[in-house]
């Protein structure tokens, strides 16, 4: 017999959604059906900074094309050497790929049970992975989750999505602010949680 999923709130859902969609966006150029629900989105404007940045990605998917998003895509978050963003934790942090932030990465990974896909040629410091194993442990409503964030997305996070919210292309600017605002939503969300010191992983 196994153990039933945790029930999540609604916050928690949609908080593990969002990070669902910055990944899936992070990692490859939106299809049309994709294009066509962000299009559709039905957002509360309540004047916060996190509804804005909805509002704009909605309006930008309304007059995107899929097909010029891939040649967007390439360019800003993959290029042929490297994008005019480098979405890695590495990268923000030490000034080069594959330093000490994803060593450090990998033994948190580690110790919480994850391992790296055989199908991805990604290191796991790019931040739709980030993006994914924190889904994954909103999911498992993981008391980990606050340590997790903070030592792995809170230092460089928000100022990675701010930077592809300066690129010339309206669909990826709007993602990168709408993923800038989350963020600042999240950590202020962490701080309130924990109230302290999130309490290190340790290795099982």
């Amino acid at each position: 017999m196994t153990d039933a999923l945790p029930t999540l709130n609604e916050a928690d859902a949609l908080r593990g959604d969002i990070y669902r969609l910055l990944a899936t966006l992070l990692r490859q150029a939106p299809d049309t059906e994709l294009l066509d629900w962000l299009a559709e989105l039905d957002i509360e404007q309540d004047g916060s900074r996190l509804a804005e940045c909805w509002h704009a990605l909605s309006g930008a998917a309304k007059s995107a094309d899929s097909e010029r998003l891939k040649q967007a895509h390439f360019r800003l978050l993959v290029g042929v050497i490297q994008g005019e963003v480098v979405p890695y934790a590495s990268w923000y942090r030490n000034g080069e790929l594959m330093e000490a932030a994803l060593v450090a990465l990998r033994q948190d990974l580690r110790a919480l049970g994850f391992e790296r896909s055989e199908h991805t040629r990604d290191p796991e410091d790019h931040l739709a992975a980030l993006c994914e194993v924190m889904a994954m442990l909103i999911d498992s409503a993981s008391h980990e989750q606050a340590y997790f964030f903070s030592q792995h997305l809170a230092p460089w996070a928000a100022s990675c999505f701010a930077d592809l919210g300066q690129v010339d292309t309206a669909f990826y600017a709007a993602l990168g602010q709408l993923g800038s605002a989350f963020m600042e939503s999240e950590e202020a969300r962490m701080q309130v949680d924990v109230g302290h010191t999130p309490v290190r992983i340790v290795e099982r």
